[in-house]
């Protein structure tokens, strides 16, 4: 697991859990430094990488957008999958009247 120094890091693909395709992913939504991921939230980020591609996005997606956030916070890094039951319960919490399916 990549384990970078959070306050000199200044290439998201560098973050735990983020390749290429997550880091061009990032860059289409305005994440171009990893300092952006600080104080963002994922589902937002979710929802807005949806809208910019025109299609539904893997709702795993959002586990990995946590796990970065959280790393850049402060946090430890963790797999992304540490997160999957997290943003269940803060989906099941926060979204119980929208349709919307977070789910993997």
């Amino acid at each position: 697991m990549k384990n970078p120094d959070r306050n000199t890091v200044s290439r998201t693909d560098e973050l735990p859990n983020i390749g290429k395709a997550i880091a061009q992913d990032l860059q289409l939504i305005g994440i171009d430094h990893p300092k952006k991921l600080i104080g963002k939230n994922a589902f937002k980020l979710y929802e807005e990488l949806c809208e910019v591609s025109g299609k539904r996005q893997d709702p795993c997606i959002i586990d990995v957008f946590m796990s970065v956030i959280y790393f850049m916070e402060g946090g430890e890094p963790l797999s992304w999958w540490s997160f999957t039951e997290q943003r269940k319960k803060q989906f099941a919490r926060q979204n119980q009247t929208e349709k919307q399916d977070y789910s993997c």
